[in-house]
């Protein structure tokens, strides 16, 4: 999804005053600045419900009272109310030092008094203009890095099977593109590390990439989450929110179990993915982003079609490049250099001194079918580097005793948890991993499930 250039700037100016409107009009348009014009406190309200501005140049005297300056102090509260972020520049023919103190107070960012100096009114507006730009850059920063990249490390693809030589070929080829792809497989075989693989190769590695598991996000949170809110939007909205579409803007968004979103939100999810425009929950304000979309699923899209479950427009938009991971049972070749790879991991993590495996563990990874995938080796390897007392993992750390053929035990000899556990594990193979059944035949709801997959590494 491309957007146009960056355009100048857009300042809206309100004066009572035809004359002053058209010059400070044609004073901005000869400086290459975008301006609109209103003649009155409540039609700049109306201006800023309906569109983006980067200043707000105003008269503190309207048609009430021409000389006080209260019709403009009081919608300078009203605006701070409605967007603290947006710079507000007052101008008045009455100026006084205490109107001028008040006004700032109230959150003016500077005053002109009239008539004003034209190089000092473009100077005023182009500095706040540029520092009001640079703060909503460090917010939506400090927003992208809070949520986003805390502990996130840069991807590893350890391939070295021939099943994956034509996976590794297709993301060389495709990664450079902004074509959306869409990643398929079973749970566990590393999806989400080829979507970061994708975005590392790709022109805009330099940007974020945005994570946003959408099948966990239930009906209620779905809009808030992808597209963000407004202040006073609902009972709990305190502060605006900006959503994953805004803060992956110029990178890469990664849906994460898209199967699994509800077809009445796959309509709101279709129309950005199409256009690239969106609204906050609460505001009429269109938004346009440029962002790469990379999707998941563990589920056949096109029988999930069939079945009316999911939209095929939607399918149509995000599966312009299918990329089908195999899993592990099909790439055995990779099972060592997996575990070596997560080994090491972990031995940093946990300040453990173990460097290999021991034969027995070998033999014992190489027999293992592992359902669960490179997740559930992963899983395996962590646990064996806790339970490791030397410098080498033995077969018993894995625990993997009896692989997967092996008989079940009795309930009454399982922990709550382990009870949980086999459950899911169950009530997921009996649905072919769909979690959405799965989730309705637990009475859990997705999200919930979700927790409980991610607590036992399902």
């Amino acid at each position: 999804m491309k957007t146009p250039e960056a355009s100048a700037p857009r300042i809206l100016i309100a004066d009572d005053q035809p004359d002053v409107l058209e010059a400070l009009r044609l004073l901005l348009k000869a400086e290459r600045f975008h301006s609109e014009t209103v003649t009155s406190p409540n039609a700049v309200l109306g201006a800023l419900r309906a569109k983006d501005f980067d200043l707000l140049l105003i008269d503190l005297n309207y048609t009430q009272d021409t000389t006080s300056g209260q019709e403009g102090l009081d919608l300078l509260t009203r605006v701070q109310q409605a967007d603290p972020t947006l710079p507000v520049v007052v101008m008045t023919a009455w100026g006084t030092v205490e109107l001028a103190v008040e006004a700032m107070r109230r959150g003016a960012r500077d005053f002109v008094q009239k008539p004003w100096e034209n190089a000092r009114l473009l100077t005023v507006l182009q500095t706040q203009i540029e520092l009001s730009r640079a703060l909503r850059e460090g917010k939506r920063l400090e927003a992208e890095n809070r949520i986003l990249r805390d502990g996130v490390q840069p991807p590893t693809l350890v391939a070295g099977s021939a099943a994956m030589k034509p996976v590794l070929e297709l993301i060389e080829t495709v990664a450079p593109s902004d074509a959306n792809v869409l990643v398929t497989g079973e749970n566990g075989t590393g999806k989400e590390v080829a979507a970061r693989t994708l975005h590392a190769k790709s022109a805009r590695a330099s940007k974020a990439m945005v994570t946003v598991n959408v099948g966990a996000l239930s009906e209620g949170t779905f809009e808030s989450e992808l597209f963000g809110h407004i202040r006073g939007a609902f009972t709990d909205a305190k502060t605006d929110r900006v959503g994953r579409f805004e803060l992956a803007d110029g990178g890469t968004l990664f849906l994460d179990e898209i199967a699994n979103v509800p077809v009445a939100q796959q309509a709101k999810l279709l129309r950005v993915v199409e256009s690239g425009e969106f609204e906050r929950v609460g505001s009429s304000k269109t938004k346009r982003v440029d962002v790469r979309i990379i999707s998941a699923t563990n589920a056949d899209l096109r029988e999930e079609v069939a079945q009316g479950r999911f939209r095929q427009d939607l399918l149509f938009r995000l599966n312009t490049v299918e990329i089908r991971l195999p899993p592990l049972r099909e790439r055995q070749e990779d099972i060592h250099a997996l575990a070596r790879h997560f080994l090491a991991q972990h031995a940093r993590r946990y300040r453990k001194p173990v460097a290999d495996f021991s034969e027995g563990a070998l033999r014992e990874l190489s027999t293992y079918e592992f359902p669960g995938n490179v997740r559930e080796l992963d899983h395996a390897v962590e646990r064996a580097v806790l339970m490791a007392r030397g410098g080498q993992v033995e077969a018993a750390d894995l625990g993997l005793a009896g692989g997967h053929d092996a008989p079940e035990r009795a309930l009454d000899e399982m922990s709550l948890d382990e009870v949980e556990s086999f459950l899911i594990k169950k009530t997921l193979a009996r649905f072919d991993g769909n979690v959405a059944l799965a989730a309705e035949a637990l009475g859990l709801s997705r999200s919930a499930l979700y927790r409980r997959l991610q607590r036992y590494g399902l």
